[in-house]
């Protein structure tokens, strides 16, 4: 794991789904959107869920890597889209730095950018958000985890104690 996350926030899949599901309701009252476009990999699941609530059949892709949970690094772009962004509706499951966001923004300037999640430092690149979270957290999302047995809250505080 990245070494400046101290936090873990776990989500769900239904709470994924309630999130996703907030978020359409705030993006239901913005313009027609002539469709999505979705940041891979995360703003997959978040896009697909949009889509089904505003009812927008056309989704695209925008693949972009720059970290995985070990290594943070230059942002290579896999996958473009054409165009300005006018009348799109930019889709990711998480701002968390904004560097992602930053390059999609340049990319995409008249798109409207629209998160499940986000956090202090990448905040200003998007236009709406559900759920803010620290900059020091990082969120475990359903398609990273398996259940498992965890330590409850005080066995850690009586080892570290």
């Amino acid at each position: 794991m990245i070494e400046s996350y101290q936090k873990y926030f776990p989500v769900s899949w239904n709470e994924l789904h309630r999130d996703a599901k907030a978020l359409s309701w705030r993006l239901a009252s913005g313009a027609p959107w002539k469709g999505i476009v979705a940041i891979a990999r995360g703003g997959l699941v978040p896009a697909h869920i949009v889509s089904r609530e505003l009812d927008i059949r056309l989704i695209d892709t925008i693949c972009i890597a720059t970290y995985d949970d070990q290594t943070r690094g230059d942002a290579k772009i896999l996958k473009s889209v054409e165009g300005d962004g006018e009348g799109w509706l930019i889709v990711d499951d998480l701002v968390d730095t904004g560097q992602t966001g930053r390059i999609v923004r340049k990319l995409l300037p008249k798109a409207h950018f629209a998160t499940v999640y986000a956090k202090p430092a990448g905040r200003e690149v998007v236009d709406t958000f559900i759920t803010e979270v620290s900059q020091d957290t990082w969120i475990l999302f359903p398609w990273d985890t398996e259940p498992q047995y965890v330590q409850p809250i005080s066995a850690n505080q009586l080892k570290a104690g």
